[in-house]
């Protein structure tokens, strides 16, 4: 049972995931559809962290695993320093990192 769970949060957060980068894209060529999505998944996990069993299963590791991207991230960081957009770089990666950690830790607040 966990396991459909977490197959059906994850064939809606990964879609989503991309739908809304895809669309956030057409206004910008900075990763800000990307930064969203963690940024928003990060409230997620923090949210629903300790849910029940299957509530667990199916927003955390289905839905908000699938929705965030660690890889796309790093990709956007790479790519930002290749190009010499050094600050750019710097900004997105600390700036996902604090708001990442913000969002889980506001989460977890509200849940508890």
């Amino acid at each position: 049972m966990r396991t459909l769970l977490v197959i059906c949060g994850a064939a809606i957060g990964a879609p989503a995931r991309f739908a809304i980068d895809q669309y956030v894209r057409k206004f910008s060529s900075k990763p800000y559809g990307i930064f969203a999505v963690n940024i928003v998944g990060s409230f997620i996990f923090g949210l629903t962290m300790k849910s029940s069993i299957n509530a667990h299963a199916f927003f955390v590791i289905g839905f908000a695993g699938s929705f965030t991207t660690w890889s796309t991230l790093m990709l956007d960081f790479f790519l930002a320093y290749e190009l010499k957009r050094y600050g750019t770089a710097a900004i997105n990666l600390s700036a996902s990192i604090v708001f990442g950690l913000t969002a889980a830790w506001l989460g977890l607040s509200l849940a508890q």
